[in-house]
């Protein structure tokens, strides 16, 4: 029997005790298990419960797998509930044929949500990308001149905005310019997930089995036996014929020789009552982009749906301890990040007292009803990780890995874990018009990164915007 290696720097456990976040409001399935004891055996685990182990499991099961899925804490209580609420593909910043696959991955999830009457809050709602540098509105206007050019579809869906009027109009007086994108939507990541499993629970009782799900039971090791692959946890272990890991920002726990190839980077979320009247909902959402102060800002906002009407406000990354790199806990707030986040909007969206001109309440802070951290997984390449591990790598085959979103999870793990469940399955994945090929794993990919071609937290704030 051959144990996977542990590293010296990977990420740990998924936090314990986390921070709340305000999309756990209404919890689900929590504590569930399928069966009160592990099964001895099965054809596929998942190691993560988020968006992408729920639609991995969703189309393994779909394929006649039998699939236990394994979830350390609770359902969703990892990145995909401590998001922003956004699904917006990057258009002009994405190479084209990436940019056509978030498209795709956006109206997967939006069909899908719509033909199943899936209860998430979706809104479609134009995004906008608001810009405080002058160098990111000249690049982004070279950025569509070119795309209009070499893919006018894909240019149809984006627009650069730099007149002041139309700014004002679009909510962001102090904004150098914006890009203005088609396809966005805000929504509720955590419900999206439940429903998704809990439709999977339901197709089990009424007879179509396949599907056993097993919260507060982490992977702690998988190792080769014969042919299969041990998967030990706390409660016991499984045997199982394939494995895949799809725990994001904690994926170098259970595979330790990916530290350094998917690396835990702590963000920062808060949902806030703004101090300035909002007579009626947002109609977009946001990303702010530019040097902003001493830092650069990364920012992004929406407004919850219901009778809340809370705005879901995130980033301010980069002025934290360390900029948040390596950190796999969520247990805690930063303070600095969270002034910066109850301060912040009444600048960026030039609201009264902020950047448009000043006023009394310029550093009135916005009353938050939770502040909250979450562990993205970011990529050595920057590119996410979707396939079959080399046996070199993990002493045989059968692993697998969907992971590595660097912050940009919501518009492609979706298709992702199809294209990884359809290599599960013998498939290659739909090939290229499905999965562009930066994402697919392979054994040079693996090596060139492990061999020293990867991105420091330095190159990450250089491609910020991210174009």
């Amino acid at each position: 029997m051959t144990g996977l290696k542990l590293g010296q720097t990977q990420s740990d456990l998924p936090s314990p005790n986390p921070t709340s976040s305000y999309w756990h409001r209404e919890p689900r399935l929590q504590g569930h298990r399928t069966t009160a004891e592990l099964p001895a055996k099965t054809d596929v685990v998942i190691v993560g419960a988020g968006i992408t182990g729920a639609f991995a499991a969703r189309f393994l099961s779909g394929a006649g797998r039998d699939v236990v899925l394994l979830e350390a804490r609770e359902v969703g209580w990892g990145a995909t509930g401590r998001n922003g609420g956004h699904c917006q593909p990057n258009i002009y910043a994405s190479k084209p044929h990436i940019a056509a696959f978030e498209l795709r991955n956006y109206h997967f999830l939006r069909e899908t949500v719509r033909a199943e009457r899936v209860p998430c809050d979706w809104v479609s709602a134009p995004g906008v990308h608001a810009f405080y540098s002058r160098d990111l509105v000249s690049l982004a206007a070279e950025r569509l001149e070119r795309l209009a050019e070499l893919h006018p579809s894909l240019a149809e869906a984006a627009r650069l905005v730099t007149d002041r009027p139309a700014l004002e109009r679009l909510g962001v007086p102090a904004a150098l310019g914006a890009v203005v994108q088609e396809y966005a939507a805000s929504l509720w990541p955590y419900k999206l997930v439940a429903w998704v499993l809990e439709d999977l629970l339901l197709r089990r009782s009424s007879g179509a089995g396949g599907f056993n799900l097993q919260t507060g039971t982490p992977a702690v090791d998988i190792q080769r036996h014969g042919g299969s692959w041990i998967v030990h946890t706390p409660r016991g272990q499984i045997a199982a014929g394939s494995v895949l890991v799809a725990a994001n920002g904690y994926t170098s726990r259970v595979i330790p020789r990916f530290t350094d190839v998917i690396v835990p980077v702590r963000g920062q979320v808060a949902s806030l009552a703004p101090a300035w009247r909002v007579d009626s909902p947002l109609s977009h959402t946001y990303v702010f982009l530019g040097q902003w102060g001493s830092a650069s800002m990364d920012d992004y906002l929406v407004q919850a749906a219901g009778g809340s009407r809370e705005l879901v406000y995130g980033g301010g990354r980069t002025l934290g301890t360390g900029k948040g790199w390596g950190i796999s806990s969520d247990e805690k707030v930063d303070p600095v990040v969270a002034a910066h986040l109850r301060r912040n909007l009444n600048d960026v969206l030039g609201t009264p007292g902020g950047g448009d001109g000043g006023g009394e309440d310029e550093d009135k802070e916005m009353p938050a009803s939770y502040e909250w951290t979450g562990i993205m997984g970011y990529s050595a390449d920057a590119h996410p990780w979707v396939g079959e591990l080399p046996p070199s790598l993990v002493g045989g085959p059968g692993v697998f890995v969907c992971g590595g979103y660097t912050g940009h999870g919501m518009p492609v793990a979706a298709l992702s874990a199809r294209a990884v469940a359809d290599m599960m399955c013998g498939g290659d994945g739909g090939g290229d018009d499905l999965l562009p090929p930066e994402f697919r794993v392979t054994e040079e990919r693996i090596e060139r990164v492990r061999a020293g071609e990867r991105l420091s937290v330095e190159d990450y704030e250089e491609l910020i915007c991210p174009f």
